[in-house]
């Protein structure tokens, strides 16, 4: 990964962290961004000490925000004439119906429109350092995700576990999506499931009965670096150069759910994601 630069939001701690310092220790130059400025550059230490490398970044910013969105896209490509890969690692999880700045339900908003917002900001100069790729962290909950495009808000019925699949399954159809667009590009696209990994995701909060829970399934959880393993793959390794359009698992391609290949809800999610956050969809290719 020499050479090469890097994006992993979300990466303060959990499995963006260990992704930032997995590609910085295979020479890539890396950012990182964090809500909290302390702690984003705090962590971007930890990751240059780990990985004895220097070429680490930190962007704050609460991606929650489509104008911290904003800033933040702008910061990176003032600061980086190149960009090899984006890994969208960011997300969560809440178990009450929480509101953005933008008035929009949080979990939909930070876990699918963040990325969906940032991919297409950074588009243009990702396409300029072809070949390069695009990595979205979703998960296994969404086999379990529904689109209910009458209330994607969470306004009429509300619950945090129904709220972070469809965010998840709103991952894979943008992958897919996207991929379908970026073909001949020069850029690929891919979704994975990083498996159960023990971090404090979740925590801002939990339902109680996960609270109870934790403590007794934590020895059984992935390690950080486990958890970031298909991610720091998918980011670095030639053997899925030119591939597009996939969800990973393990480091390897599997099926997601049937439903995530429903072009048309695809079509449907990214029209619908992009008046949500302001972009023309004409201008999206």
């Amino acid at each position: 990964m020499a050479g090469r630069t890097v994006l992993v939001t979300g990466a303060s701690g959990g499995i963006g962290k260990a992704t930032a310092v997995g590609l910085a220790r295979l020479g890539a130059r890396v950012g990182i961004t964090g809500r909290d400025t302390a702690r984003a550059e705090a962590a971007a230490a930890d990751i240059r000490a780990a990985s004895n490398n220097a070429a680490v970044d930190a962007f704050a910013a609460d991606l929650s925000s489509q104008a911290e969105v904003r800033r933040v896209a702008s910061e990176v490509l003032g600061r980086y004439p190149r960009l090899d890969v984006l890994v969208n690692n960011v997300g969560g999880f809440w178990a009450h119906r929480h509101v953005t700045a933008d008035g929009l339900e949080h979990t939909f908003a930070l876990n699918h429109l963040a990325p969906f917002l940032l991919t297409n900001l950074l588009l243009d100069r990702l396409k300029a350092s072809a070949p390069a790729r695009v990595i979205t962290v979703s998960s296994g909950a969404h086999t379990a995700g529904r689109l209910d495009f009458d209330d994607l808000q969470g306004e009429q019925k509300y619950s945090g576990q129904r709220a972070y699949n469809a965010s998840k399954l709103a991952n894979v159809m943008f992958t897919y999506e996207l991929a379908r667009r970026l073909q001949g590009s020069g850029v690929t696209a891919n979704v994975l499931h990083p498996g159960v990994v023990r971090t404090s995701f979740g925590a801002e909060d939990q339902a109680a009965f996960f609270t109870i829970l934790s403590p007794l399934i934590r020895p059984f959880l992935k390690t950080t670096a486990q958890g970031a393993a298909t991610s720091i793959y998918l980011a670095s390794s030639p053997q899925v150069e030119g591939v597009t359009g996939q969800y990973f698992a393990d480091g390897k391609p599997k099926q997601s759910s049937k439903s995530s290949y429903d072009t048309g809800v695809a079509r449907r999610l990214w029209k619908v994601s992009a008046d949500l956050v302001g972009l023309s969809t004409g201008t999206q290719n």
